[in-house]
This record gives C-alpha cells, sequence and structure tokens, in this order.
C-alpha cells in the first residue's frame, strides 16, 4: 500500500509539473472554496479513500466524531440529489486535509473568481492533463474504484469490503447493488474501456 500511495504522490506531482504554466494566472486563493461549496462531486479512487481515511484517522477525536456525522449526512444529502459542501472544509473554509486532498481538488483551479453566476473556467489544456492523471490512477487501483468521497469512504468503512481491498482481492459483485446506486466505477472496467 505504502508503494502505490508514493506512485499515487507521483502522479499528482507530474500533473502539477505540467499545468504549473496553464494554472500560474488562476484567480483561486486561500479560503476561496466556491469548488467546495458548490461545484459539484469530489470524485476519489479507493486508494486516495484510504489516505483520507488514515488523516481522519489522525484527527482529535471530537474532529473525527464531527467528520464522520458530515460524510453520513453528506451522504445522504447527495442520495437525494441535494447539493452538499465538502464535509472536510472547515468553517473558516479551509480544508481539514488539504496537504493529503484527493487528485479532483488538486486539478480544479479557475482562471476566474467563481461565484454562483461564474463556474470555475479551466483551459482544455489542463482538463486533458486530469483526464490522463485519472487513468493513471485508477490503472494503479485496479482492484478498487472511484466515486463520490462519502460514497467511497463509506465502502472502505465498511469492514468485509476494506479486508478485501488490502489484500488486493477483487470483488465487485460484492458491492454491485451499492455501486449502481451511488454511480460506483470499478477502476479495472474504466480501464479496459479507455484501454
Amino acid at each position: 500500500m505504502e508503494e502505490k500511495i508514493k506512485q499515487m504522490q507521483a502522479i499528482y506531482e507530474d500533473f502539477e509539473k505540467a499545468a504549473a504554466s496553464y494554472k500560474a494566472e488562476a484567480a483561486c486563493a486561500k479560503g476561496c472554496a466556491f469548488c467546495c461549496t458548490d461545484a459539484g462531486s469530489i470524485h476519489i479512487t479507493t486508494l486516495e479513500g484510504r489516505v483520507i481515511q488514515n488523516c481522519i484517522q489522525r484527527l482529535p477525536r471530537s474532529r473525527q466524531v464531527a467528520v464522520k456525522k458530515a460524510l453520513a449526512a453528506d451522504m445522504k444529502r447527495r442520495e437525494r440529489n441535494q447539493p452538499s459542501a465538502c464535509p472536510l472544509l472547515m468553517k473558516n473554509r479551509a480544508c481539514m486535509i488539504y496537504d493529503h486532498r484527493p487528485f479532483a481538488c488538486r486539478r480544479i483551479y479557475s482562471l476566474k473568481t467563481c461565484s454562483p453566476s461564474q463556474h470555475p473556467v479551466l483551459s482544455k489544456q489542463v482538463m486533458g492533463l486530469g483526464d490522463e492523471a485519472i487513468k493513471a490512477l485508477q490503472q494503479l487501483d485496479d482492484n478498487g474504484y472511484s466515486g463520490h468521497l462519502s460514497y467511497i469512504l463509506h465502502m472502505l468503512n465498511t469492514p468485509a469490503f476494506l479486508e478485501t481491498y488490502l489484500v488486493g482481492d477483487y470483488q465487485p459483485e460484492a458491492i454491485m447493488q451499492f455501486g449502481k446506486s451511488h454511480g460506483i466505477v470499478i477502476n479495472r472496467m474504466a480501464i479496459e474501456m479507455n484501454g
């Protein structure tokens, strides 16, 4: 697992280097959390979910409880197709796991200041680089899945699923019902389709 996490970090770093010149003109600044509150879904891989899960486990106990409640509430809102801010966003609009944030959060930026009437403006080049990085992340996590943050963390908090995932097994039939109803992507199948 540690080796895969290092490889995941290398994918993040390669993307940042390749996208740096395009992102140099970004309007994003500390405290700007439009993407965390209004821009959509935060999709992660199960490997990224493990990193986030470990970050949450290192938080003070009271914060862990608050995050678990926020994740459960986010899951329920999303199941009802209601907008929901990232459950890892603090009241001061900062990310509590910023250094370990998933690729979906690293990828997005905007060339213009965002607002309800001005959604993020990204370059096509960065979107293309991001699509390639997502393929690489899914390939790296080939016995895992991709989906919204709360759904993937919910799966990882299920002992039987976690055990299967950690030993490197691949049993999509075990999550079939949840996966279909929650838009979970099987990484191995995504790789084959994009192959």
